[in-house]
Parts: C-alpha cells; sequence; structure tokens
C-alpha cells in the first residue's frame, strides 16, 4: 500500500494563493486514483479535487471550479493541489487519499489511503 504525507500548508489571505503538495512511497504511485478531501471544524470532510491514475482526468468540487487545480507527477510520486483566489470559507485540513480504481469519486467513504492532514487558513 502507498503512504502519504501533506505539505504546503499555511495561512494565507483571501485572494492569496497556496500550492499544495501529498508525496508517495511504499507502491507504485500511478496504480492509485488521488483525491484532494478537506475538513473544516465542525463540518464533514468533502471531496475537493480528484485526479486519475494516468493524469488524464479530473473531478472538481463546484466550490473550487475555476480556482483549483489538481496535478500529478508520477516520475516524482507526488500529487498537487495548486489553490488560487483563496476564500475564507476554504479554510480546512487538507488530505489527499489514495484508492485503486478507475473510478476517482470525491466520496471520502470510498478510499481507505490517507495521509494526516495540513492545515489552511484563509484570513478575511
Amino acid at each position: 500500500q502507498v503512504q502519504l504525507v501533506e505539505s504546503g500548508g499555511g495561512s494565507v489571505q483571501a485572494g492569496g494563493s497556496l500550492r499544495l503538495s501529498c508525496a508517495a512511497s511504499g507502491d507504485t504511485f500511478s496504480r492509485y486514483c488521488l483525491t484532494w478531501f478537506r475538513q473544516a471544524p465542525g463540518k464533514e470532510r468533502e471531496g475537493v479535487a480528484a485526479i486519475s491514475a494516468t493524469g488524464d482526468t479530473t473531478r472538481y468540487d463546484a466550490s473550487v471550479q475555476g480556482r483549483f487545480t489538481v496535478s500529478r507527477d508520477n516520475a516524482k510520486n507526488t500529487l498537487y493541489l495548486e489553490m488560487n483566489s483563496l476564500k475564507p470559507e476554504d479554510t480546512a485540513v487538507y488530505y489527499c487519499a489514495a484508492r485503486t480504481s478507475l473510478l476517482c469519486t470525491l466520496v471520502s467513504s470510498r478510499y481507505n489511503l490517507w495521509g494526516q492532514g495540513t492545515q489552511v487558513t484563509v484570513s478575511s
């Protein structure tokens, strides 16, 4: 199984940008569909962006469409999330998750491999 470690979180003002990374180890990275989730205090974990194993298909939640971009570098075993035009409501702990499937769903219950999370805080 793959192990996942997120990095790149931090504090930024509204309108700013951050890039999150998720480094993978322990298994063949290119076998996995990868997805970014986030969880704000008192809220359920929600899917943000997903990318297929080959990187040719992506899926976004409507709340981030046009502002966030998910990508992966299979040679570096790394997943990325470029976040632009950040809003205070984007504040959350961001997690990367993996599953070996052709279907990259944004439903958290379909994933059993998770990183530890990285905090993103957006101030107004």
